[in-house]
């Protein structure tokens, strides 16, 4: 898949300003500051499609990206405490909103922290998707972070962490590019 012709379409910020899906659609999903973005520009090998901030909770719409034949779809980060009770109630409308809508959803792409458990609001995500019954996988961000027998053991604890044990780990760092070919894979699989 040539990954250059992505180009940003729109951001939408209510359920109700949100396009019908005319795409095979890829969400993104996953806490605030986990690396959507940085991992959205090294999956697409561009170094500011998708805006990268050091504050978490920058990303407050759903980010539409496309290149005609699929749509990525970048989902507001969940759990960062400083928003108010206005912002969050909205953001639960827009998560209701595009999850309940009638979305072509191929894949749920989650991702968590491999340095880290995944957390309260991962695990709601996590039981989300699952009853649901929405395809996904989850994609362990940072990867490069750890030293070779720390990331061993973070590997053989998190599927018991994420409650699913068969689930598909990808590794990934935005980096080094570890693990964007079996991203791609993954998602050529949902879209096919």
């Amino acid at each position: 898949m040539n990954t250059h012709n992505f180009t940003f379409e729109a951001a939408f910020g209510t359920a109700a300003q949100l396009p019908p899906s005319t795409l095979p659609e890829v969400a993104f999903a996953g806490r605030s500051n986990v690396g959507k973005s940085s991992l959205l520009n090294c999956l697409l090998r561009r170094k500011s499609l998708a805006r990268v901030s050091g504050t978490p909770g920058k990303t407050i719409t759903v980010n539409f990206y496309s290149n005609g034949q699929i749509r990525l779809t970048d989902l507001p980060g969940y759990g960062y405490a400083k928003r108010s009770h206005s912002e969050i109630r909205r953001f639960g409308d827009l998560m209701e909103g595009y999850f309940g809508g009638q979305r072509n959803l191929a894949l749920v792409v989650q991702l968590i922290d491999i340095r880290h458990a995944p957390s309260k609001d991962d695990q709601v995500m996590l039981n989300f998707l699952r009853e649901q019954q929405l395809s996904y996988i989850v994609v362990l961000t940072k990867a490069d972070k750890l030293k070779p027998t720390a990331f061993a053991k973070r590997m053989e604890e998190i599927p018991h962490e994420v409650g699913d044990p068969g689930v598909a780990l990808i590794p990934f760092s935005s980096e080094t590019g570890r693990g964007r070919e079996e991203l791609w894979a993954a998602i050529g699989d949902a879209c096919a």
